[in-house]
């Protein structure tokens, strides 16, 4: 196997990492964080990476204790993702590919995620949960393609957590659905909340907006706590995302299940999927937040895969003429040329 280097920055962290053999050698990142109860646009963020994607790629250099000779490729993030941030880094990419004279492999974000998955948790044909901050699907690999079983009809579990934690006004940092669950673990009363499910795909856009109004109502009046808003929240929607895994898994004869992503480090969420799995007679995988939440490993990771099944031939060129980003891709839009 080869020796990658990942960048990754589609969303507002930026991480860099390396991989030599399927052994990650480094993977710092850096995460821009806003105020409590602001999001992070797409200018200030790209600026975030801007500023500090150099130190970021000597520290991972420094280390794995590598010099760019050591390299056989460059990979980054071609999407999905924010436009301004996925430019910023794609720029330094192919920047440094021609500098040191490397290939560059452009790599799905998702794909990403699940390989990063496999990897770290040996998982080897799973189910995949892939839940994040701008993604929520089902995905499971058949025929040279990760086809998605199920996925939301509008927005990401990620983004609905993120906007009710502006809502509340809780802290960005380290994350907020990091700080939502800590708050969720305080709740005693379950308030119910709209529970979509339609057929494999959900919707939480009408949930978010019922324990919106929730806060403003339920919490001034006394008849509940944030914490419990917290606790019946994570409850709710965890449920819904279960639900849909299990017929994906069923669907599939499936004995396995990843849970990759952002939201993929929440430990209730492992808890309820762990029940289900275990019902089922099938096993439960998921990583901690040092490979859960985007990182440059995880792009390293894939795009070790697609070098060595098939990149490693192309020309310099081809691939650099193909190094663009779009915020648009699919994850059943890629071959996947190193599964069997």
């Amino acid at each position: 196997m080869p020796t990658v280097l990942g960048l990754e920055g589609s969303a507002n962290k930026l991480g860099i990492g390396i991989i030599q053999d399927g052994k990650v050698l480094s993977n710092p990142r850096h995460t821009y964080i806003t105020p409590p109860g602001e999001g992070f646009l797409p200018r200030e963020t790209a600026k975030h990476h801007k500023d500090w994607i150099l130190s970021i790629l000597r520290q991972a250099l420094d280390e794995a204790q590598i010099s760019p000779n050591d390299l056989d490729s460059v990979a980054y993030t071609k999407g999905p993702g924010m436009g301004a941030p996925l430019v910023s880094v794609a720029v330094v990419a192919r920047t440094i590919a021609q500098l040191w004279n490397k290939p560059i492999i452009p790599v799905n974000h998702c794909i990403a995620h699940i390989e990063m998955g496999r990897l770290i948790t040996g998982s080897k044909n799973p189910t995949v949960l892939y839940v994040s901050g701008g993604n929520t699907q089902v995905i499971a690999y058949a025929d040279k393609k990760y086809r998605i079983f199920g996925e939301t009809i509008d927005i990401a579990v990620g983004n609905c957590l993120d906007r009710f934690a502006r809502v509340l006004h809780i802290s960005n940092d380290p994350s907020p659905g990091y700080n939502i669950e800590q708050m969720a673990k305080k709740g005693k009363k379950y308030i119910h909340l709209p529970y979509t499910v339609k057929g494999m795909d959900i919707s939480f856009s009408g949930l978010l907006s019922f324990i919106e109004t929730a806060a403003n109502t339920k919490i001034t009046s006394g008849e509940c706590t944030a914490e419990d808003l917290c606790y019946s929240l994570q409850e709710t929607v965890f449920a819904m995302l279960v639900e849909i895994t299990e017929r994906a898994m069923a669907h599939c004869g499936s004995q396995e299940v990843l849970i990759v992503g952002g939201v993929g480090c929440n430990v209730r969420l492992q808890e309820m999927m762990a029940v289900m799995a275990s019902e089922r007679g099938a096993k439960l995988f998921a990583t901690d937040e040092r490979f859960c939440i985007d990182n440059g490993a995880m792009i390293a990771q894939a795009g070790s895969l697609m070098f060595s099944s098939g990149l490693k031939a192309a020309k310099k060129e081809d691939l650099l003429e193909d190094s663009w980003c779009t915020q648009r891709f699919r994850t059943d839009e890629v071959l996947v040329t190193w599964r069997k």
